[in-house]
């Protein structure tokens, strides 16, 4: 059997928001009902996804668009088309800036700051005038 990284892209279903008790069985069940599986694996650490791969692209689409949103599992699930990437590619993938766009960045930070200041000086006034 190979590794759920390994399944056919068309076919591979992606479930999240799971609920940490969610059940090989209860899935196999929901899915079934679109058409024959290959495989269905369930992350158990951390838990709360589950890929589910179908033996036609056709019976995955169908799948995705009646599940997503209902209650499978005990919670109300998210069902897409896998996109191949993992979760730990796209936070260390990070967009290319240009040197404007990081200019405005500094000026934010530079306003923040400004306005940190002009806080703790009301801060201090206030606390000047429950005093008399």
């Amino acid at each position: 059997m190979a590794r759920y990284r390994e399944w056919d892209l068309q076919c591979k279903v992606y479930v999240g928001n799971l609920g940490s008790s969610a059940s090989k069985h209860e899935i196999e069940s929901a899915f079934g009902k679109y058409g024959p599986l290959r495989n269905v694996w369930v992350a158990r650490n951390p838990p709360g996804f589950a890929f589910v791969e179908f033996e036609d692209k056709r019976d995955a689409e169908d799948a995705v668009r009646s599940l997503d949103g209902t209650r499978c599992c005990g919670t109300r699930i998210r069902v897409e088309m896998s996109s191949g990437r993992s979760r730990r590619d796209e936070r260390t993938r990070r967009p290319r800036r240009s040197y404007r766009s990081r200019s405005p960045r500094r000026s934010r930070s530079r306003s923040r700051s400004m306005s940190r200041e002009r806080d703790r000086d009301r801060r201090s006034r206030s606390g000047s005038r429950d005093r008399r």
